[in-house]
Order: structure tokens, then sequence, then C-alpha cells
């Protein structure tokens, strides 16, 4: 059987900036997890709803995720 690559594309550890992306797409994940449930509550009791609604969710949903993404990529660059 073929012995499976590595998913970073060599083997060993992952490179710094590897590190970097995955920090960064983990913390974009909370965030957009994070931005949806407070951003969705603050919508709803804004008395939101239909397209106002999505949209407001969203815009608060990638906002979220790209500041706490950008703090996670910081965060893991700053260990590596």
């Amino acid at each position: 059987m073929p012995v499976p690559s590595s998913a970073y594309g060599h083997q060993g550890a992952p490179s710094c900036f590897d590190r970097v992306k995955i920090g960064f797409m983990m913390g974009f994940c909370v965030g957009m997890a994070s931005g949806a449930i407070f951003g969705g509550f603050s919508a709803l009791r804004y008395g939101l709803r239909g397209r106002e609604l999505v949209s407001t969710v969203g815009k608060t949903m990638f906002q979220g995720g790209g500041t706490f993404g950008t703090f996670m990529a910081i965060g893991t660059g700053i260990r590596c």
C-alpha cells in the first residue's frame, strides 16, 4: 500500500507559515460562530427580519471571524 503524503506537502513538522495559516483558520471559525450567536441575538432584539436579518448576521459573522482570525494568526506567529 502506498504511504499517504502529509497534509503539508512534505514530511516533518509544519512550517511557521503553515501554523499561522492554521491559526488564522481556527480563529476565523471561532469568530464566525461567535458572530452568528451574538449578531443573531442582537439583530433579533432590534426586530430585524428576513433579508435584513441575514445581511446583518452575515456582516457580523465576517467581522468577528476576520478580527479573531487575525489575532489568532498573530499569536501563532509569535509562538513560532
